[in-house]
């Protein structure tokens, strides 16, 4: 008889989306909307929020290999999940304090406030990815891989993947419903820019805390062994020995293909919500042309990570990737018409995030049992701090020489352009090659390996 497939219990579906699709939203606004936050309040430049990224990016990779190394040698997830959620939430409550009017008080002799309120929301911006990290990237992310198995991980991933589209669509839908916002507001119905982004900042930080309260009672601690990974010191730096790349190469591969793909992405996202608003005409109407998009790339990346686990790796990044690709190129080539704008980032959106669940079920299925919390350090660091840093100084590169406006505030401000989207296509047709690469590589490695065990 052919044995079934684990099923997902309603427990755990339950958790694995209540948990991913909120740490989304919170990432969504750090990701997005810190980007636009301090574009409209305090004027910053292309370099502000590319060091921005770039710092966010180096605290989330340290943070994840400290903190999950730690709680691979106590064997807990659970505690730092829930303690984690409360003080991220309460780090995004104080950007509410942020405000020139309050910063200009405290430091009464600074020439330049709005500097000063941009390296202060840089530095609370790290404070809240370590939160952040601590509970999501480390742990929650080493939870899912011991909570669910080979089976039915594909479908895990394909959920957890399409709730950062999900997570816009909330933080959109939400946004639509505020009244309009300005600097300093002339006509009833139009509320300041203060007063919207302190909204912002009470509703999703409130949210974070009460789900990190509601852990307690829902998550389930998974089993795993300790014995192995009572040594702190050396938890930290397992992932990066290399007895351990030569143990696990395919591993290894993955997370560099992986690394390009975020560099791709990277090139684009941070300036995303900003080239909508000000380079076409959508302006802050591009949420009307976004939430459908970001509708069918969710269904889309659910029913993908289950062609995962039918098909496998090779089989399911290639269209994830030829997406994108296609999406990249709709959209340097939209000429201001919304419904390339339109199809073109439902295709961009498709393949970003079908491809990220490929890559995500793949190196699950690729690390080592029960050393899921120390490699989560090892998987930010191709996720998130290379192409954090790499990413964003493209995007500003391409960008250089961007047309400025100057605002009704004063500010002169960059208008980002549509080359965002050629150099994150450059970056992918990198990584088209390299993949081409891998596969002959794997393989080879696999035949190797076979023969070796025939021997």
């Amino acid at each position: 008889m052919e044995k079934k497939k684990p099923k997902m219990g309603g427990k755990l579906l339950a958790t694995l989306i209540i948990f991913s699709l909120v740490g989304q939203i919170a990432w969504v606004v750090e990701n997005m909307y810190f980007n636009v936050f301090i574009y409209e309040m305090f004027g910053a430049s292309s370099d502000k929020i590319s060091a921005m990224v770039a710092a966010s990016s180096v605290v989330a990779t340290l943070t994840t290999i400290l903190i999950g190394a730690l709680s691979d040698k106590l064997g807990k997830r659970k505690v730092f999940i829930c303690v984690g959620y409360i003080l991220w939430g309460v780090s995004i409550l104080s950007f509410m304090l942020v405000r020139e009017s309050i910063i200009g008080a405290i430091f009464p002799a600074v020439t330049s406030v709005s500097a000063i309120c941009i390296t202060i929301t840089i530095v609370l911006d790290c404070i809240m990815t370590f939160f952040g990290s601590s509970a999501n990237d480390a742990c929650f992310n080493a939870w899912l891989t011991d909570s669910t198995t080979a089976e039915n991980r594909g479908m895990a991933e394909g959920i957890n993947a399409m709730m950062p589209l999900m997570a816009i669509l909330v933080v959109f839908g939400g946004a639509m419903l505020l009244p309009a916002h300005e600097k300093n507001p002339s006509e009833s119905g139009v509320i300041s820019t203060d007063t919207y982004w302190s909204i912002i900042f009470a509703v999703i930080g409130a949210i974070v805390i009460i789900i990190g309260i509601v852990g307690f009672f829902i998550i389930k601690e998974p089993k795993q062994s300790t014995e192995d990974n009572q040594n702190y010191f050396k938890n930290i730096i397992y992932g990066f020995k290399p007895s351990v790349v030569k143990s696990s190469p395919k591993l290894y591969i993955y997370l560099l293909l992986f690394t390009v793909f975020g560099i791709s992405i990277q090139v684009f996202m941070p300036y995303l919500i900003i080239y909508y608003q000000k380079a076409t005409p959508l302006g802050d109407g591009y949420v009307l042309v976004m939430v459908p998009a970001i509708v069918l790339a969710a269904v889309f990346t659910a029913i993908w990570g289950r062609i995962y686990d039918k098909l496998h790796f090779n089989k399911s990044i290639v269209p994830s990737l030829g997406l994108l690709c296609v999406g990249y190129i709709l959209l340097f080539f939209n000429y201001g018409h919304t419904a390339l704008l339109f199809i073109g980032s439902l295709l961009m959106m498709c393949g970003y995030l079908s491809a990220n669940a490929v890559f995500g079920a793949v190196i699950r299925d690729n690390t080592p049992e029960n050393k899921a919390g120390m490699f989560q350090g090892l998987r930010i660091v191709g996720q998130v701090l290379i192409p954090g840093i790499v990413g964003p100084i493209i995007g500003s590169a391409v960008l250089e020489g961007a047309k400025s406006f100057t605002d009704t505030d004063g500010v002169e401000r960059f208008i980002p352009n549509e080359n965002i989207f050629l150099g994150a296509l450059v970056v992918a047709l990198v990584l088209g090659a390299m993949l081409v690469g891998a596969i002959f590589l794997i393989r080879h490695l696999e035949k190797k390996r076979t023969l070796n065990e025939g021997n």
